[in-house]
């Protein structure tokens, strides 16, 4: 019995998905979607969204950490090189040449983290006005989805209301009609 609500089910799912694709909302019977089903399908969509961004947010904090491990190595480094330069000054090496080399290429790096840190904060920022946009659109999108089911729930009410006075003014004349 399980078993064939499963298969039922995921025939339901694979209908809808299909006729959602093609810009129809109807069920496996045929009969259009209602309110839950749709809600049900913002829901879905909005947990995977979160889903999503809560990868997203691992993801940014994991390279975040990558990013300050390396910028705390870099410095250790640098003074560790800053270290080793002075010692060599003082025994005046041979190799100053090769020190001198070195300095010059932590200075470039250095020179190249300032760009690559600015890029981070920059795509940061980004992110958080794209992610506020969103947020703006999806809450709009919901206050108009509130206000067609508010126009179609008044649209129903009204014809069934005129519905029931034509009936009464058909029974009425029925009443009046000569037999």
């Amino acid at each position: 019995m399980a078993l064939d609500d499963h298969r039922r089910q995921q025939q339901e799912s694979q209908v809808m998905t299909r006729n959602k694709n093609s810009g129809v909302m109807i069920s496996y019977n045929g009969s259009p979607m209602n309110g839950d089903d749709e809600e049900e399908l913002s829901r879905s969509a909005l947990l995977a969204f979160r889903v999503k961004e809560e990868e997203i947010k691992k993801k940014k904090m994991e390279v975040r950490e990558k990013v300050h491990a390396q910028l705390d190595r870099v410095g250790e480094e640098t003074k560790k090189l800053a270290e080793i330069r002075q010692e060599l000054e003082a025994l005046e090496d041979p190799r100053r040449k090769e020190v001198t080399s070195v300095r010059k290429k932590i200075d470039l790096v250095n020179k190249e983290l300032k760009p690559l840190g600015q890029s981070c904060h920059k795509k940061e920022k980004e992110y958080r006005e794209a992610l506020e946009a969103f947020n703006e659109k999806n809450k709009e999108k919901s206050q108009l989805v509130a206000r067609l089911m508010e126009l179609v729930t008044e649209s129903e009410r009204v014809r069934m209301k005129k519905l029931e006075e034509l009936n009464n003014n058909i029974e009425s004349l029925g009443q009046l009609a000569p037999r």
